[in-house]
């Protein structure tokens, strides 16, 4: 997959294309169905598939009080993209700048001259330029003028009838419901971040544990205990993975992940490593003691090992 950071740096050797335009914040199994069919009708009409997405929330811009956190990093959103198919991304960075751009001239500057879209895949919500002013009737209205046709995507159902969006994955990760987010996402929730030397209080009783680095990527669920695993250089390694504060010892930073390698020993410190999320063990609990906290730990790995299908 080509990646344009500008619309200047996309050539002439692009095109003709067949276009999407969205955040496609954590590129869940909604996002990919309408990749899909983007690409589908790119192969039938010989045309190139591209995706038009942010280099952040534009709500981060117009309205940082209303701002999500996201689910992935632009990195890792970069990378999924990569793996549905599609032919380019052109990524467009949301300064303040562009939040003036008027509809019309989005249209003509990034649709027409940049990519010269054929097709134009959007949702009946969709809208666009300076203050939202741009909608579906407009967008369609200048594609009779510049030549391209644009079609509405249906919402993605899920299994459970709902509607698969970002929000309703945001929700589910802050309840820890990695399971049901996964179902949605159509693959399991991860954080990615180097290993960092952490208080090695895991090493003394006897389990120890990867640290991530605070600044990692990707939307951490909630505080508790977790059956997953921890991905390093493609190497997959079953874990039982810690989130949060340990309500046990004083002093720990609040939303740290912990990851502790079931059956193996493995010096992991400045690797970057990824933690899949799998199931919810239980709730983050404080202990009176250590021995208590140990027999639980213990506990957390025995049910790791059987939700995560191991032997023994």
């Amino acid at each position: 997959m080509k990646v344009f950071h500008s619309e200047a740096e996309v050539g002439p050797e692009l095109g003709p294309s067949a276009v999407t335009i969205g955040k496609f914040d954590g590129v869940h199994s909604g996002h990919r169905a309408v990749i899909a069919r983007l690409t589908a009708a790119a192969t039938e009409e010989s045309l190139t598939s591209v995706v038009v997405t942010f280099d952040r929330n534009p709500l981060e811009v117009v309205a940082p009080d209303r701002c999500p956190e996201a689910l992935v990093s632009l990195e890792q959103k970069l990378e999924l993209l990569a793996g549905t198919g599609v032919d380019a991304t052109l990524v467009v960075r949301f300064d303040e700048a562009f939040a003036r751009v008027p509809a019309e001239r989005f249209v003509t500057e990034y649709l027409v001259k940049a990519l010269r879209a054929r097709r134009v895949f959007v949702g009946s919500d969709f809208r666009f330029g300076a203050g939202n002013a741009g909608d579906v009737a407009l967008l369609r209205r200048l594609g009779e003028a510049h030549g391209f046709t644009v079609e509405l995507i249906d919402d993605v159902v899920g299994t459970a009838g709902e509607r698969v969006s970002s929000t309703r994955i945001r929700e589910l990760l802050a309840r820890g419901e990695v399971d049901e987010a996964a179902r949605l996402l159509g693959r399991a929730p991860m954080v990615r971040g180097l290993v960092v030397h952490g208080a090695k209080r895991g090493r003394e009783l006897g389990f120890p544990t990867a640290n991530l680095s605070p600044r990692s990527e990707g939307l951490i669920p909630a505080d508790g205990v977790y059956a997953g695993w921890l991905v390093d250089n493609g190497a997959r390694h079953p874990a039982a993975i810690s989130v949060g504060n340990n309500p046990t010892f004083e002093g720990v930073p609040q939303k740290q992940v912990e990851a502790h390698v079931i059956g193996e020993t493995i010096d992991l410190y400045d690797h970057e490593v990824e933690v899949v999320f799998t199931a919810r063990i239980r709730g983050m609990t404080a202990f009176r003691g250590i021995p208590a906290l140990i027999e639980q730990i213990g506990d957390d790995v025995r049910v790791a090992r059987g939700l995560l299908g191991l032997e023994g």
